[in-house]
């Protein structure tokens, strides 16, 4: 049976960009879809039985990386420190949840992003906003904002050096169970916060001393299986990087195991949803504070009309101040139905201000509070909190405020580095691993 991946195009496409030439956009389309794949129609496969496990409340998932990647950042260094930084999280998070930690980045495609507006105005001078490293450029100039769309071909590339550098830490020893605990011993000794943390790393500790007298030695202990994902929101880009699996015969975006669709194109009859109904990875949608239980069941039938576990995961960004009134209708109604989803906190979108100094960010105690709230909600009715989605790097960077090394809103000019929109940096990161381990311990 033939499937028509193009019938999105017949739609309103939300968020796209302006593209000042279409012919060059269709050479750099047709130069994608011969490339080869960045990611595996089995590898989705695989993630699609991980997410099955969130799915029956079995597993725990853990998701995080760059607000907006750079092609800059796609060096040794900077994937090896964000890497590092989910490691230590996730050790965490496994010895406290007692299930296994589903590992997914938000790394290797990760460089476009929606804007409320589609313009940015600096001292009396208007030009196009920034819409990541794949559409146009950072710098507030005439030129750099020009959408280019051979960009999409560096993002391409980009990816794909990632990805070899995340395969290689992972299988190459970098990963060892050990090594990263070591990483989070020495965290726990000198965070200020640490003394509140030596409990639970003296348990691990006590842990895998015990396994090592015992001789236990897993592969899982020296490696781990780590997925990538991004927000699949340039559909031109995601598109061209479908491909037909020559042994099921069905469509993947190879560009990501999973992808996602954001909060501002999750419009029932757009292009982004009809997209994302025809292709077989597990994806995503991220849901505000204003979605209805009718919409996120709707979602649910165009999506996942099987209703097959691990194929659709709804990432609930409501804000410390709202999820606890909003969330739990959505998941009640959601489950009454019978909807197999895995439900997933992002705390960080939801909680996001402006600082007198201009600077946007976040108080890590907001979001804490959301993810607090986020457990709260499925306790109550007895459902799964399945994961958590946050924006961090592994860099010593002053977007958020708050933490065990306090940083203050005076603080944030010091640092402030990202792209787009403030991340937890690997203190911050770490203090929040092991606050949703005491979560997981208190319940």
């Amino acid at each position: 049976m033939s499937i028509n991946l193009d019938s999105w195009r017949q739609l309103p496409a939300a968020q796209q960009p302006e593209w000042p030439d279409r012919g060059e956009l269709d050479k750099v389309v047709n130069q994608l879809g011969g490339l080869p794949p960045l990611v595996f129609a089995g590898e989705c496969d695989n993630l699609k039985a991980d997410l099955a496990a969130v799915t029956r409340g079995e597993a725990f998932v853990l998701q995080g990386g760059d607000c907006a990647e750079t092609f800059a950042g796609a060096t040794a260094d900077d994937v090896r420190d964000k890497l590092k930084t989910l490691l230590q999280m996730a050790i965490v998070l496994t010895y406290a949840a007692k299930v296994p930690v589903v590992k997914i980045g938000r790394m290797a495609g990760q460089f476009a992003k929606p804007r409320s507006k589609n313009t940015e105005v600096r001292d009396g001078v208007e030009l196009p906003a920034y819409r990541g490293d794949m559409i146009n450029g950072f710098d507030f100039t005439p030129e750099s904002r020009i959408p280019d769309p051979w960009r999409l071909l560096q993002a391409y590339h980009s990816s794909a050096v990632t990805l070899n550098l995340v395969r290689a830490f992972t299988k190459g020893g970098y990963a060892d169970l050990r090594q990263v605990h070591a990483w989070n011993r020495d965290f726990v000794s000198e965070s200020p916060a640490g003394k509140r943390y030596e409990q639970l790393a003296r348990e691990i500790d006590q842990a895998l001393a015990f396994m090592r007298a015992c001789r236990v030695e897993p592969e899982e202990f020296h490696s781990v299986e780590f997925y990538s994902s991004h927000e699949a929101l340039i559909l031109d880009y995601d598109r061209a990087l479908t491909r037909i699996d020559s042994l099921s015969g069905l469509p993947y975006d190879v560009s990501a195991h999973m992808v996602w669709i954001g909060e501002r194109t999750r419009q029932l009859d757009g292009a982004h949803v009809e997209f994302f109904s025809r292709i077989r990875n597990p994806i995503g949608v991220k849901l505000g504070p204003t979605t209805t239980a009718e919409e996120a069941l709707a979602l649910v039938e165009k999506l996942n009309p099987g209703n097959e576990p691990g194929r659709l995961t709804f990432v609930t960004r409501m804000g410390a101040s709202k999820i606890r009134e909003h969330l739990p209708s959505l998941v009640e109604k959601v489950t009454a139905d019978g909807a197999q989803v895995a439900w997933i906190c992002d705390p960080m979108h939801g909680n996001t201000f402006e600082a007198p100094s201009g600077h946007k960010t976040r108080r890590l105690d907001d979001v804490l509070n959301e993810v607090a709230g986020f457990f709260e909600v499925h306790r109550a009715l007895g459902t799964h909190p399945g994961g958590i989605h946050i924006e961090l790097t592994g860099d010593d960077v002053t977007e958020c405020v708050g933490g065990g090394t306090e940083i203050v809103e005076d603080d944030l000019a010091r640092r402030y580095e990202t792209a787009c929109d403030p991340r937890l940096n690997r203190s911050q990161s770490l203090d929040l691993a092991f606050r949703v381990a005491e979560l997981y311990r208190s319940a």
